[in-house]
């Protein structure tokens, strides 16, 4: 949908396919499981860190009502119409892959999510900023989903907005149309997934 992700190609690497320097997040050893509530590098035009996960003070839904529940996707068919959205900015996720998972609790079977051949995938996503109490100000980011294609619809009913590297800019620029046009499912046959085994769920 996504709920975890992961990210285990160096960071050297991310910069050259981005084409961009790394500034100020510098390098990390590979993360196989980054879970919402994690800082995790997006590319907003250059790379940082957010935290996955929108909370959402201060804002309200349709009814005037307090959003209580943290953010980390945000439905692509509603997102830029929903007031609980009301001025959020548009980043892009860079990772390797994502996990979904399918069965019954206590006996679910792990999916692992990537390209093909490998590489990076660009995932369609929102920003915002979380003044804490005490002042301290919180860059967050959810991923933006939408249909799954025929490849992710066995194991999940939605899969993240996945972006070609030459229409990140369009994804970040000011021109709505070009960017509802983008939130579409991925090609069906270049994703591979297999049953994730090794991972440590409880850690990085």
């Amino acid at each position: 949908m996504p709920g975890r992700f992961f990210l285990t190609d160096p960071v050297s690497d991310l910069t050259g396919a981005l084409g961009v320097p790394a500034g100020t997040v510098g390098n990390e050893p590979a993360r196989q499981n980054i879970a919402p509530g994690q800082e995790i590098i997006v590319f907003d035009g250059a790379l940082t860190r957010m935290r996955w996960g929108i909370v959402p003070v201060g804002r309200v839904n349709a009814r005037g009502r307090p959003v209580m529940e943290q953010i980390i996707n945000a439905r692509s068919e509603t997102v830029f119409d929903k007031t609980a959205f009301d001025g959020v900015g548009r980043a892009v996720i860079p990772v390797n892959g994502w996990y979904e998972w399918t069965g019954e609790k206590r006996k679910k079977t792990a999916w692992r999510i990537a390209p093909k051949g490998g590489g990076f995938l660009y995932f369609a996503a929102i920003t915002d900023v979380w003044t804490a109490p005490g002042g301290l100000q919180v860059s967050q980011v959810a991923a933006v989903t939408c249909e799954p294609n025929a490849d992710v619809a066995p194991i999940h009913h939605r899969m993240g907005v996945l972006l070609e590297p030459a229409d990140l800019n369009t994804w970040m620029g000011e021109d709505l149309d070009a960017v509802k046009a983008l939130m579409v499912p991925w090609p069906v046959g270049r994703l591979q997934i297999e049953e994730a085994v090794g991972v440590n769920w409880d850690g990085p």
